[in-house]
């Protein structure tokens, strides 16, 4: 699948279904949430949410005193409602539309933030092209806190494949530039009440 392919897909998921439509929803953001909180110094670290679509993390973040917030996904329709929805808080978020196998880094965040977005890149090229924003995009010591869906999750999400991982293999796939430091499961129950199977990881930049 092009870019442009995967842009046309989601932003017509966007524009033709609601928030209770799609089963990666979420009222409460979490382990997310959580996770972020247990790498993070202050309420200053600058973090990117990548995929973040119209989740509600940035939501949560913002609530609890976080400021320096980019959140990317292909989707303008995503984005756009994720806007109206937090009003004026979100006028301190950097919000871009854009492929994170394209999109250039402009500066290097504390947390990495990516949960269902990587797990779509089946092909080796469009995961390598990610893994350079993420190497580039994440300073020394910072984190990526990564959720795909685990060994057995779904095989398909949104009528696209996935690639499914457990936090060994993801691990091994990001490479020896990130430290895999905590992991845990998570079981999602969709909207309509049916459970997927996630995997989050937690990986410190050396």
């Amino acid at each position: 699948m092009t870019g442009s392919d995967r842009q046309s897909h989601w932003q017509t998921v966007y524009l033709t279904k609601g928030e209770q439509d799609v089963s990666w929803s979420q009222a409460d953001p979490q382990p997310s949430l959580r996770l972020i909180e247990s790498v993070v110094a202050g309420r200053d670290a600058a973090i990117v949410d990548i995929g973040g679509g119209a989740s509600r993390l940035v939501d949560a973040l913002l609530q609890h005193g976080f400021a320096a917030l980019t959140v990317l996904d292909l989707s303008e329709a995503a984005l756009a409602s994720a806007r109206v929805r937090v009003g004026a808080a979100g006028d301190t978020v950097q919000w871009i539309a854009g492929d994170a196998t394209v999109w250039q880094p402009q500066q290097a965040f504390d947390v990495w933030h990516d949960r269902a977005a990587f797990h779509f890149l089946v092909e080796e090229r469009d995961r390598a092209a990610y893994l350079d924003r993420l190497h580039r995009g994440v300073r020394p010591g910072g984190h990526a806190v990564i959720a795909t869906f685990a060994l057995d999750g779904p095989e398909k999400c949104s009528g696209l494949p996935v690639a499914r991982y457990d936090p060994a293999t993801l691990s091994r796939t990001i490479g020896p530039a990130f430290e895999l430091i905590a992991h845990e499961p998570h079981r999602h129950v969709t909207p309509w009440g049916a459970t997927q199977s996630f995997q989050f990881s937690v990986l410190r930049r050396i």
